[in-house]
């Protein structure tokens, strides 16, 4: 495999505008997921921006970014804009879309995507932690997904929902927002109109189940921040006090 990390990132976001360059302890948001993601060590990374303040604040960190389309409809839009303008000749066979809002995911998560790909049939490859925090089952702004990971902490998942799923006894695993695509895979995905389920659940990843693609979860000890809100934004400063 040779990845190719790309964080997609634009500033028109409905509940915290601007967040990409939210100040945590100095440092702009977007810098931090960069950040975390070159020191996974698993290939190149580039932020693919929707607006130049974004890319001049990766640049002045050091980073590489691409501006794309600001009125791409999605992140995984963006992602496959900026694949096509970073890498055209197509070098790179698999990649990494990774939320430049989880400014406090851990290296070994970014890593740890890439598990599943080892298994041809895999398209899409994603990471999932055990929920430990009761109120979170039920919570709708936490994405469950329903997989049964074997002794590697590798399993097909089978589908994601805001809503507590499965039933009944046993661990429920908390959806972390980080992708591994095959590159064909990127392709058909963002050539996909909105599934039925896509738009009921407003999770994308349910689009390329109903087009049968295949996503596997592997299992991370982490589960990062996601900033939505100020009150996110609150929590990444503490977790990264001292980082």
């Amino acid at each position: 495999m040779t990845p190719l990390i790309v964080i997609p990132a634009r500033m028109a976001a409905t509940r915290l505008p601007g967040k990409p360059l939210a100040d945590i302890h100095g440092t702009p948001m977007i810098v931090h997921a960069w950040r975390r993601a070159t020191a996974a060590g698993v290939g190149p990374v580039a932020v693919a921006a929707g607006d130049r303040e974004i890319v001049d604040a990766v640049e002045a960190a050091g980073g590489t970014a691409v501006l794309t389309d600001p009125a791409l409809p999605s992140g995984s839009d963006r992602v496959w804009q900026g694949v096509e303008r970073l890498d055209p000749s197509g070098r790179h066979d698999v990649i990494v879309n990774l939320q430049g809002d989880l400014p406090d995911i851990s290296p070994a998560s970014v890593a740890r995507v890439l598990d599943p790909l080892r298994d041809p049939d895999v398209d899409i490859a994603t990471v999932v932690a055990e929920i430990t925090d009761d109120s979170e089952r039920d919570n709708p702004n936490v994405v469950k997904a329903a997989v049964a990971p074997g002794p590697d902490g590798i399993g097909r998942a089978l589908y994601f929902s805001r809503a507590r799923v499965p039933s009944g006894d046993g661990p429920h695993w908390h959806h972390v927002g980080i992708y591994a695509f095959r590159r064909e895979a990127l392709k058909r995905f963002v050539s996909l109109p909105p599934s039925g389920l896509e738009l009921r659940e407003r999770l994308e990843q349910l689009r390329a189940m109903e087009a049968g693609m295949r996503i596997d979860a592997a299992v991370s000890d982490m589960i990062p921040v996601s900033v939505d809100t100020p009150e996110d934004l609150e929590r990444a400063r503490a977790r990264l006090a001292g980082a």
